[in-house]
């Protein structure tokens, strides 16, 4: 089960995963985020993952697609609140090379408006 929680502020699409993002719940950040971005063009996605309990390598590719979404409408993408097993995922998939990482929604807000 996948809820995913957004909010629009500040020029910014912060993007708040709960439950377990893989292959059987993908479908469901498409319809909200991935959509969203590529209709309104959304230049700057923060992905809140502190809720998150897992996620699995086509989560990982989702997250990878909005990213190269972002970064076609010239803006950026960044991760924030990973957990210790969450990171061990992403770092070996080298999603973090890719995307910013943060400690939380207003550190990545600060990020992204010195740009």
């Amino acid at each position: 089960m996948l809820n995913v929680g957004t909010e629009f502020r500040k020029g910014i699409l912060f993007v708040r995963l709960k439950g377990h993002l893989n292959k059987n719940t993908i479908y469901k950040l498409n319809k909200r985020v991935t959509n969203l971005v590529k209709t309104n063009g959304i230049r700057n996605i923060v992905f809140n993952l502190a809720n998150l309990k897992s996620i699995d390598i086509k989560g990982i590719n989702t997250i990878f697609y909005n990213y190269e979404l972002c970064r076609d409408n010239d803006g950026r993408s960044l991760i924030c609140g990973n957990n210790d097993n969450i990171r061990k995922k992403l770092k070996s998939t080298r999603l973090i090379n890719y995307v910013y990482e943060t400690t939380d929604e207003l550190s990545a807000m600060k990020i992204l408006n010195l740009r």
